[in-house]
């Protein structure tokens, strides 16, 4: 049986009561999720159940209790208060997916100060802007990534420490810098959760925008309630479920669902950190018989593309229930793993700012390949016009979707940015700048982003951040970014660049403003594709018709070219 049951009963009689009973909360309680995640666990009699399964490079590995999750957390939290981090500071996590990261996420939760985690792939320029914007005090990182905090220490006068996880005393550390070992610290009995409340800040991630410099999506403690119920319902975690999710908690999936959900769960989780390959990801499946699996599109396109045959060597028939995220799922992935593993993956739509799943596809509940199912219960969603946002009745009619606001995991802010926060909403809904349009049935179908934003891999990308960076590169005169189709990541960066005088577009240019660019800012962001053209398409009021370029990168009409400025 299914953990939702039918699931027009549940959208029909839904109150997000139902989470808060699961939980123990009643309004105006303390709500902690640090505390939610690990102590309560305990208290429920699974403090000895394994909480985390952890793989890296070289055959290292490491397992975790939930009783470890209480104590670890708890030191990591007193070693923090000890430096002076205090309530709505913000500790940015700069790890790669080691233990610490995902248990100092609850640790830093525990103190009441806000985590801030960032992709570790991220190079200085990304870093400075996000850590700049969010005033950061403290970072949590690790020698390999050192290099890249100390290039811009002197630029971040509210950093006041840097937290090296994996120093073993052998370099001298510079300005800030400070030694923890986890393993090994002194472990924390007890400590005093601080008494966070529901609209008490948690977790800060950055998302990137059409224009400007990315910004940063305040969530709160209560998001809580949306992110155990949807993982409850949509993953269908149980209590014998050994889990997966493959996102990086760099963005909101990883934290949402591959920290917070598992662990108010109570579920064991597997966290992988050794990369991509079939055979790794299957032999991983295999050997820990994951029985839950959530994952994104462009892994599963990945999978698909190293063939049928690989299959075959693994047993994967611990699996049990397949979900994915990030981007939309074409209907061929849907059939492919239908045909190859006898699950099909359920696509769920969601993003940074909504903190949990909106719309998906539910166990139980017939999947039509392609489609992104229909809105979570207690999730009142519709499609509606452009222009007038007034709700489109018309099925087929393809619209903006819209969500009207009041679920627990909505995102509170944009740090410092409430001009554009507001922005999101009107006539009554949130807006997430994504066309779509429902069926006869009430399901819903993605048709497109209704900006630039690119979205590569299911992380978004800002053609304004790529062209802020390449203008910094001695070569480049002007600068146009959009995205171009990929089998595997759907769309990837396409940069149109115009040169200086004295400079010539060679491979080896090419490869220079490429590597520029992944380590300005990260290798998601790095152009796949660089065309060199003289002068860039402009309206007469010098904006860069984007759009055309775009189009004709996807073999679309071109359109309107009455504002394009002569010859």
């Amino acid at each position: 049986m299914h953990n939702i049951g039918s699931y027009d009963e549940r959208a029909k009689n839904f109150s997000w009561d139902i989470s808060e009973k699961e939980l123990g909360y009643q309004p105006g309680d303390n709500i902690n999720i640090g505390w939610y995640c690990t102590d309560r666990i305990c208290d429920m009699g699974k403090a000895e159940k394994t909480a985390l399964i952890w793989e890296g490079l070289g055959g290292k590995h490491k397992q975790y209790t939930y009783n470890d999750l209480r104590l670890l957390s708890n030191t990591i939290a007193g070693f923090l208060t000890s430096l002076g981090i205090v309530a709505e500071d913000r500790v940015c996590i700069f790890l790669d997916r080691i233990p610490e990261l995902y248990i100092g996420f609850v640790g830093i939760l525990k103190t009441g100060a806000i985590a801030q985690p960032l992709f570790s792939a991220f190079g200085e320029e990304s870093l400075i802007v996000r850590l700049e914007n969010a005033e950061t005090k403290a970072i949590i990182t690790q020698k390999k990534h050192l290099g890249k905090v100390r290039k811009i220490v002197d630029k971040l006068p509210y950093l006041k420490h840097i937290i090296v996880v994996d120093d073993p005393g052998k370099a001298p550390l510079q300005q800030l810098e400070i030694a923890f070992d986890m393993d090994n610290a002194e472990r924390l009995e007890h400590y005093e959760v601080y008494p966070t409340k529901a609209e008490s800040p948690s977790v800060l991630h950055y998302t990137s925008g059409t224009t400007g410099m990315p910004k940063g999506v305040k969530h709160v403690h209560y998001s809580l309630i949306s992110q155990y119920l949807t993982a409850k319902w949509v993953l269908d975690l149980k209590e014998n479920d050994i889990y997966w999710c493959t996102a990086d908690p760099g963005w909101v999936t990883g934290t949402s669902y591959g920290i917070i959900s598992p662990w108010a769960l109570g579920v064991t989780q597997c966290v992988n950190d050794i990369g991509f390959s079939a055979d790794a990801w299957y032999s991983f499946i295999e050997k820990h018989r994951i029985s839950v699996w959530y994952s994104a599109p462009t892994a599963i396109r990945s999978l698909m593309k190293a063939g049928d045959e690989v299959i075959k060597k693994y047993d994967l028939s611990s699996l049990r229930h397949l979900a994915s995220v990030g981007e939309p799922l074409n209907a061929e992935a849907v059939i492919w793993s239908d045909k190859v593993f006898g699950l099909k993956f359920h696509d769920s739509y969601w993003q940074t700012e909504t903190g949990s799943i909106m719309i998906s596809n539910y166990p139980g509940m017939p999947i039509k390949a392609g489609s992104m199912g229909k809105p979570f219960p207690g999730v009142v969603s519709a499609v509606v016009d452009p222009e007038s946002y007034e709700e489109i009745n018309d099925t087929g009619k393809i619209g903006l979707i819209a969500f009207r606001p009041g679920w627990p995991a909505m995102m509170r802010m944009y740090w410092n940015n409430e001009q554009v926060y507001k922005a999101k909403f009107n006539n009554g809904w949130y807006i997430p700048g994504d066309r779509a349009y429902i069926d006869p049935e009430g399901y819903f179908w993605f048709v497109g982003r209704d900006d630039d934003i690119i979205n590569t891999g299911g992380h978004l990308v800002s053609p304004f951040e790529v062209e802020s960076a390449l203008l910094e590169h001695p070569a480049v005169a002007e600068s146009a970014v959009v995205s171009k189709p990929d089998f595997v990541n759907m769309e990837v960066v396409k940069a149109f660049v115009c040169l200086k005088p004295g400079y010539e577009a060679t491979p080896e240019l090419n490869l220079e403003i490429m590597n520029f660019i992944r380590k300005k800012l990260s290798p998601l962001a790095m152009p796949q594709d660089i065309e060199y053209i003289p002068n860039l398409p402009k309206t007469r009021s010098g904006k860069i018709m984007r759009r055309m370029l775009k189009a004709q990168e996807w073999g679309e009409e071109i359109g309107d070219t009455s504002t394009l400025e002569d010859d």
